[in-house]
Parts: C-alpha cells; sequence; structure tokens
C-alpha cells in the first residue's frame, strides 16, 4: 500500500456555486493537482488523467495501493473514446441509455492513458457523470479526470464535503462542496472487453437493467492475486467505517440492554428499549437507503460508535450493490 501522505496543505473548502469556483478547480488540476469534486455517486478525488505525476499524488493522499486501479471520469462519448482504443456496439448503447449517469464501462486503454491509472493492466475503467459540478470543471479543463472516491484507502466513502475533510483534510488543496450525492455509493462497472459483458461492482444501475439492453451479462468471479484487477471496488474489505460493522439482527437480549457503543441501522422504527440517537432508520427502498447509508454511516463514528449493526436486506438485484457494499465493509474488522 501507498503510504499515506503527511498533512502539507490548508485545505479550503470552497462553495460550488461560489463565482470563479470551477475555474479554480480547473486551474488546479491542469498545474497538476488534486482537487475533491462531487459528483452524483459519491466525492471524488480528482486529477489530471493523462499525467504520472499528478495520478501519484491520488495515490499518495490515500494511502491506496498501487495494485487498485482508478476510474477515468469525461464529459462526452467523444472524451471518452480519446481514452480507449476501441468503442463497440454495446459501449454505445450503453452510453445511450446510461450517460450521463453512474455506469462505468471498462475498454482497452488508449495510449491518453499512464499505466498508474490502470494499476498496469490493458484496460480502463470509463464514466460520464452527471453532476454539474463535476460536468462544469471537465468542460472547463477539456481533459479527463482520475477520481476514485475522495477518502482514505479502504475506509467509507464522502458523501458530504465534510466527509472529505475529515479523511483528507491537510493532503489536499480544494474541496468544492456541491451539497449532498444524489445517489450516495459508487458507480455500476461493467466489463466489455471479455466475450460476454461481466459486471464488476453492483452499483445503482441494476445487473437486470444492464441485461435489458445487452442481453446476456455475467457477474465477475472473486478476484484472486493473480495480475492486476480491472476495477475499484473488487477488494475483500471496502468502503469501510472506523467501527466495527456487523451484519444482521440485532439479538433481542442486546435489545434489551440497548449495549452502549452499539448503534443501528434498520429500515424500521427502533424498538421502544433502545435509545432512539443510536438508531437509525433508512427509507424502506434501495434507493433512499444507499442515498442516506455512507452519511449515517460518517454520523456513527462521528458519535463515537464502536459497533454498527447493519440489519438484513432483501436478497433481489434492486438491493444487491447496497448488500456489496456492507459485506466489504464487515470484512477484516
Amino acid at each position: 500500500m501507498t503510504e499515506l501522505s503527511k498533512p502539507s496543505f490548508s485545505t479550503e473548502i470552497q462553495p460550488a456555486d461560489t463565482p470563479g469556483a470551477l475555474g479554480q478547480a480547473a486551474e488546479l488540476l491542469s498545474q497538476g493537482q488534486l482537487v475533491a469534486l462531487p459528483t452524483e455517486t459519491v466525492y471524488g478525488l480528482a486529477a489530471d488523467a493523462r499525467s504520472h505525476e499528478a495520478v501519484s499524488r491520488i495515490f499518495e493522499a490515500k494511502g491506496r495501493p498501487a495494485g487498485n486501479p482508478l476510474i477515468i471520469h469525461v464529459d462526452s462519448v467523444g472524451m471518452a473514446r480519446d481514452c480507449v482504443v476501441t468503442w463497440p456496439s454495446a459501449a454505445a448503447q450503453l452510453a445511450k441509455a446510461f450517460w450521463p449517469g453512474p455506469l462505468s464501462l471498462v475498454l482497452p486503454k488508449a495510449d491518453l492513458i499512464p499505466d498508474i491509472v490502470t494499476a498496469g493492466g490493458v484496460t480502463v475503467a470509463v464514466r460520464c457523470p452527471v453532476h454539474p459540478v463535476m460536468r462544469g470543471v471537465l468542460a472547463k479543463c477539456s481533459f479527463p479526470l482520475a477520481a476514485p472516491s475522495a477518502n482514505r484507502s479502504t475506509c467509507l466513502s464522502p458523501t458530504r464535503a465534510e466527509h472529505v475533510v475529515d479523511q483528507l483534510g491537510g493532503r489536499i488543496p480544494l474541496v468544492l462542496d456541491g451539497g449532498a450525492c444524489a445517489v450516495g455509493i459508487e458507480s455500476t462497472v461493467l466489463d466489455l472487453t471479455g466475450v460476454t459483458p461481466t459486471l464488476l461492482r453492483p452499483g445503482s444501475i441494476s445487473l437486470g437493467q444492464l441485461q435489458a439492453i445487452l442481453g446476456a451479462v455475467e457477474s465477475a468471479r472473486p478476484v484472486t492475486d493473480a495480475g492486476p484487477v480491472k476495477s475499484p471496488g473488487q477488494l475483500a474489505r471496502h468502503y469501510s467505517p472506523r467501527a466495527k460493522l456487523e451484519l444482521g439482527d440485532v439479538p433481542a437480549a442486546a435489545i434489551g440492554e440497548a449495549s452502549e457503543g452499539t448503534h443501528v441501522i434498520a429500515r424500521e422504527p427502533a424498538p421502544p428499549a433502545w435509545p432512539s440517537e443510536r438508531w437509525h432508520q433508512l427509507p424502506d427502498n434501495p434507493e433512499g437507503f444507499a442515498r442516506e447509508l455512507y452519511d449515517t454511516m460518517h454520523r456513527c463514528d462521528q458519535h463515537g460508535a464502536e459497533i454498527i449493526r447493519v440489519q438484513p436486506l432483501p436478497d433481489t438485484d434492486e438491493w444487491a450493490a447496497l448488500r456489496d457494499r456492507l459485506t466489504r465493509a464487515s470484512t477484516g474488522k
């Protein structure tokens, strides 16, 4: 793992709608610096995707393993095609259906993109985001941006500007504050380089939606140590709060005791014996649950939670991305 950089910046938080804010971000990015920007999924830590030196600052700031690749953000199909060697009909169909939006497509890498972005691999993930701040900065830059989540490696992704500062304050010069992210979890990633399209990371665009466009779509097998991974979000441990995350119902005895230090995330109201400030009821639908999940876990950490217990989610396609994130967040703690 890349060593986490020492704090060296006075990190500025700038409201994204401040006059000149997008230009300030674009100027820093053109100088090879890092800027945290909101997207519809989570906040991203952006750098010039064409520059080995600029991208290396992402790995340093996050303490990110060199073998974990990055996603490239573009403002158009034209910019995406500059980053890849081929643009198959499947990519064109998916871009027409879901771009701009939370879908990343893995395709053969063009020479424009340095190997550091792809962890030495021959493919790259590209995404055209819908968020107006990210799109505005991309338009002013006129070059693609590498932008993983703006957090420390393996830690909880940020969905608000203050989450970014909590983890990366002092390590980056600027955060543009665009408010809370509308989707709340990372993008769906689909590999189009094989015989059959393969879902590498589930997201708000579901397997069923992809199959409706393409027909057959496979789900990725578990990642091994053989060669570079094609996409972020495939490592066993990811998206983790500081508290220990546990999955499953709260035992009846624990409800009776309302054990100190335990917070609960559920889709139902708190039982009478449980302190309301430690029971977090989220919407009973995947879109609402996703939008609030990371922010809720950040608040649990801020309130000193030792354990966060998340009650079981439905075993359906629409909830698959959330089950994936929670499983990875609970690994190795």
